[in-house]
């Protein structure tokens, strides 16, 4: 991560700062920035530093925000963008919070931990690079989020628009922290990816609410309620379920396209 989150920065950023391009926009994290103790809203100012930074990628991500920062003041015309969690269609790997989604859409999600999120429609953050590119001041870094939610709330919306019952047994993070070490060494030993990691564990204990009010400030963001990310995204996840029910080869069946449309067709399906 530190390979590919800083040193990677550093060299396309060297680059770039050679070639004289005219302005870059660099996607950093919320998970970069501080949180308040006490759950208010945190901003672009909240103090933190590296030690508050909870595993590889955290800090991966904070030393790489630095690194763009030290060569903004070298002349580099960078403006920094701190995505909060962005769900809606398309996350076909699926990310994290998308996983999260997913395992409550399908009935997965017998419980769930006290925490807090900060939930943006994925369009919303596209969106709101195209105006720090024209709008963000060189220097400066935009909270690119939406709205405050805990996760208690956030399946309840999600239970709304699929219509499964939301987990309504809330677990200690004493309980889940041990079990995300078991899950963890399992995926290990079977070489897939754990449902949930010890970081994660570690960083639910705060609640990750933000303020977008300096981007919506400076650069017109505006970002749609996150009911409706998460309207789009459970719609995404069972659009794709059901897809994933129909095989390639009852496509080819149905349709009889050439041998040339058949063969891209079963990639795209695949």
């Amino acid at each position: 991560m530190l390979r590919i989150n800083l040193d990677g920065t550093k060299e396309l950023f060297a680059a770039a700062l050679a070639a004289r391009v005219e302005r870059v926009i660099y996607t950093s994290s919320v998970g970069t920035l501080g949180l308040n103790p006490d759950a208010r809203p945190a901003d672009e100012t909240t103090s933190v530093n590296l030690s508050q930074m909870i595993g590889p990628y955290k800090r991966s991500k904070f030393l790489a925000e630095q690194a763009v920062r030290d060569m903004t003041s070298k002349g580099l015309p960078a403006v920094i963008v701190n995505p909060s969690m962005p769900v809606g269609p398309g996350d076909i790997k699926p990310t994290p919070t998308g996983r999260t989604i997913a395992d409550a859409v399908f009935g997965r999600l017998p419980a769930y931990v006290d925490t807090g999120v900060n939930i943006v429609h994925v369009d919303d953050v596209a969106a709101g690079h195209l105006l720090a590119f024209e709008k963000g001041r060189i220097g400066e870094r935009y909270i690119l989020g939406g709205d405050n939610m805990s996760l208690q709330q956030m399946l309840a919306v999600i239970a709304e628009f699929s219509g499964i019952r939301a987990p309504r047994t809330r677990l200690p993070h004493a309980v889940v922290l041990p079990i995300a070490y078991a899950v963890e060494g399992w995926a290990r030993l079977m070489g897939s990816e754990p449902p949930f990691t010890v970081d994660e564990v570690h960083m639910a204990r705060k609640r990750m609410y933000f303020s977008s009010a300096k981007a919506e400030r400076e650069l017109g963001y505006q970002p749609r309620p996150a009911r409706m990310a998460l309207a789009d995204a459970v719609g995404w996840f069972q659009s794709a379920a059901r897809a994933r029910r129909v095989t390639v080869d009852d496509v080819d069946a149905a349709l009889q396209p050439s041998t040339s449309a058949r063969s891209q067709s079963s990639r795209f399906l695949q």
